[in-house]
């Protein structure tokens, strides 16, 4: 698989009024609408508004009974519950939202934001890497995050601990966004407090999740997805060979974001994830200068890309465990034939672990279109994946 295309062009801006931001709301929090689906019915329907009124007849055509989307009451006390805490909405396709988030497929329909909403505007590296990093490791994501902040660049991070919590606190002074698995005015982990604080006075928190939502485990992978949606290039620092830094650095290279890796001792696991992505293809970093050198040319005044080269295509074939997909995106099935495929997944699936390409076989549905389905699954905490390629009901 090569990486994922990214747009040409910034994603059209189109004025939304309170109802269109309403209903926005309301579509998304609906059961069964991810992102993937709300972009769909969005594209089907020329608006949420329009599109939320369709949504029970098409639930229907889908084989649910009785569908009834998100009460406007529950968004109602959403949105105040983000006034109570000074928390701004940004919906997708309108200013404001980050335009280079808006380029990916499952792009968060709604944002909530705390603090600088002009960081957004600028142009972002992402760093993230192991929550129990080394002191080398920590030494040299503090020097990357400042370095490229006073290049201009803003630095995006999980607000994890370790690397993440290093990366913030060094970019902190010249522009930093914290990406959060649950609600922005939820502490995770607790000792990060004083700092989540401080980005919220200085920098930016963001998250797709209501205020007060407590993460789950099932909300970092989606988390991911922004953290490497916002940035152009994404710079790894220590990992282990199975983690979620590595997961983050895939579903970058399937953004067609460039991704970079800071090389280890062979002897420590620490660095053997860095060391993979590197064997794989990523850039290796020795210091700030090798990732401003290759995205540069973003901002101005930084030198413009000569080094830098993307991940290859051999890293990106592993963006979507299981398999590879075309170049070209995958054609966009309506609601009620995604919810279809869905179901003969599920069905398929239990508890015990089975192997995901017998599952795609007994589906006789092309790879490249049940490949999506299952990672949509996966984030929605449908399903598991489990080691060895397998798959299980979640």
């Amino acid at each position: 698989m090569v990486a994922g295309p990214v747009r040409d062009t910034p994603h059209p801006k189109r004025p939304h009024s309170d109802r269109d931001r309403l209903a926005s709301l309301r579509l998304i929090r609906s059961r069964r609408v991810g992102p993937a689906t709300w972009h769909r019915l969005i594209a089907e329907h020329g608006s949420a508004i329009a599109a939320l009124e369709a949504l029970p007849e098409i639930a229907r055509k889908a084989g649910v009974d009785r569908y009834e989307p998100c009460p406007e009451g529950v968004v109602m006390a959403e949105m105040r519950a983000a006034a109570a805490i000074g928390a701004r909405m940004l919906c997708h396709g309108e200013a404001g939202y980050p335009e280079a988030l808006a380029e990916i497929s499952d792009a968060p329909p709604v944002l909530w934001l705390r603090g600088r909403a002009e960081l957004l505007a600028r142009p972002m590296v992402a760093l993230v890497g192991a929550r129990n990093a080394s002191s080398l490791g920590l030494r040299m994501a503090r020097r990357l995050a400042e370095s490229l902040s006073e290049t201009g660049f803003v630095v995006a991070s999980g607000l994890a601990r370790g690397i993440d919590a290093e990366a913030h606190s060094g970019a902190l002074a010249g522009g930093t966004v914290a990406v959060l698995a649950g609600g922005v005015d939820h502490v995770y982990p607790p000792e990060n407090a004083p700092l989540m604080q401080r980005i919220a006075e200085e920098g930016c928190l963001l998250s797709e999740q209501p205020p007060g939502l407590e993460a789950q485990a099932r909300h970092f992978p989606l988390r991911n997805r922004i953290i490497s949606g916002l940035a152009r290039a994404l710079v790894v620092v220590e990992a282990a060979s199975r983690s979620g830094s590595l997961i983050t650095a895939k579903e970058a290279a399937d953004q067609g974001r460039e991704v970079f890796a800071v090389p280890g001792h062979p002897f420590d696991a620490r660095a053997a994830g860095c060391n993979q992505l590197i064997r794989e293809g990523a850039t290796l970093v020795r210091s700030a200068a090798d990732v401003i050198e290759a995205v540069g040319g973003q901002i101005s005044g930084a030198r413009s890309p000569s080094s830098g080269r993307p991940m290859s295509a051999h890293l990106a074939a592993h963006s979507v465990p299981g398999g590879t997909l075309p170049g070209p995106a995958p054609v966009r099935r309506p609601l009620r034939e995604i919810a279809a495929l869905h179901r003969l997944i599920l069905d398929r699936l239990s508890p015990s672990p089975g192997a995901e390409d017998q599952l795609i076989r007994d589906l006789d549905v092309p790879a490249q279109e049940v490949l999506p389905q299952i990672l949509q699954l996966e984030l929605e905490g449908e399903l598991r994946r489990q080691p060895g390629g397998l798959l299980s009901r979640g």
